[in-house]
């Protein structure tokens, strides 16, 4: 997989707002195979391992951030600055 590239902090901020409000979103994202997939679930966690940020939906599925496309109407364009 490629290095790891921060996605843009208000990306990131959707996300955990989701996840905190226990909300279903709609994520389109790169799996593994680089293959476009759509799901819909809550977000259960977001957490940093193995030098990257990652999303933990309520289905298991594990998404690297960065590798997430589109979440509900909101585009991952831009990295994060920090």
């Amino acid at each position: 997989m490629a290095p790891y590239i921060p996605p843009a902090c208000s990306f990131t901020d959707y996300l955990e707002a989701a996840a905190v409000l226990h909300q279903v979103a709609r994520i389109i994202y790169l799996d593994e195979h680089n293959q476009r997939q759509e799901v819909e679930a809550k977000i259960r966690d977001i957490y940093a391992a193995e030098g990257a940020d990652w999303c933990k939906l309520d289905n298991g599925t594990l998404i690297r951030l960065d590798r997430i496309e589109q979440f509900n109407d909101n585009k991952n364009e831009g990295a994060c600055a920090i």
